[in-house]
């Protein structure tokens, strides 16, 4: 039998029903805090509860940046006049099965929450230049059904490797099958260069699904104009070195590159982007 650790609920939003988004704070490409923090900045999220970290997070886990403690959070808030819930955390270091029951609680008692969707980052090995692919997988068939009308890739066919845990997303996804909620695990494979960083056109691509799927009517335009200044800034690197350029070129047909090389680009890279450009 799981232990007991309910969330601190510090208002009800008083939704008669939910749809809730789930992300990860350190996804690769920073998808997971981004996509969550755009949605609750476009659509007015307010903050209403929180999971308590001391039943899930070791002190081991605080993160010095900056000279700056940065502790877990797992942070709820609701986006009211869309009947959206907006949930993002750290991964759990502990009791996994209590932390998502608990995340499961409140979205379902305080919220009324019908469907899930959990937004997730894989590392791809393809250029910048390729076109994001959002790839679902859904609990059911309904679910499976009603997203056939999406711009989705939806045939995947993945197993847990023996003596490995399932990952976060499929647990939590599992876990909300079984209360009958259905939901969507949602992945973007992003270029292994922009995992440490950030992957603007991988945002856009998973906030595009959630807007035209939930009605959220959101206006891209400012997502529109970082996708275009960071493609601006990859340009200018591939221009400033030829051998990134190679790498890159490299990629964009298919072609793999040596493990040295690919931590070569990475360096490159993020030292390029993290001076601006």
């Amino acid at each position: 039998m799981r232990r007991e650790h309910p969330g601190r609920v510090h208002w009800n939003p008083g939704l008669d029903e939910s749809s809730l988004v789930v992300g990860w704070s350190m996804d690769g490409g920073n998808l997971g805090r981004r996509t969550t923090d755009y949605l609750n900045r476009k659509l007015d999220g307010q903050e209403f509860a929180e999971i308590e970290p001391e039943f899930f997070f070791a002190l081991g886990g605080v993160a010095v940046k900056d000279d700056l403690a940065r502790f877990p959070e797992s942070k709820f808030s609701a986006c009211r006049e869309h009947g959206l819930v907006v949930f993002r955390s750290d991964f759990p270091e502990s009791e996994p099965y209590g932390f998502l029951n608990s995340v499961l609680d409140v979205a379902e008692q305080h919220c009324n929450t019908k469907e899930l969707y959990v937004v997730g980052a894989m590392v791809g090995l393809g250029a910048h230049t390729t076109p994001r692919q959002l790839f679902a997988i859904a609990s059911s068939e309904e679910m499976k059904e009603a997203l056939n009308q999406y711009d989705l890739v939806d045939d995947l066919d993945y197993e847990t490797p023996p003596g490995e845990r399932p990952t976060p997303n499929s647990f939590l996804l599992w876990a909300a099958e079984r209360r009958g909620i259905p939901g969507v695990s949602l992945w973007v494979p992003i270029p292994f260069y922009l995992a440490g960083m950030e992957d603007v056109q991988a945002q856009r691509k998973v906030l595009g699904f959630l807007d035209e799927r939930l009605a959220l009517k959101l206006d891209f335009g400012d997502l529109d104009q970082e996708i275009r200044a960071q493609n601006d800034q990859l340009a200018r690197a591939r221009s400033a070195f030829p051998q990134v350029d190679d790498y890159i070129g490299r990629l964009e047909s298919n072609l793999r590159l040596s493990d040295e090389e690919n931590g070569e680009l990475v360096k490159r890279i993020e030292s390029f982007l993290s001076q601006g450009g």
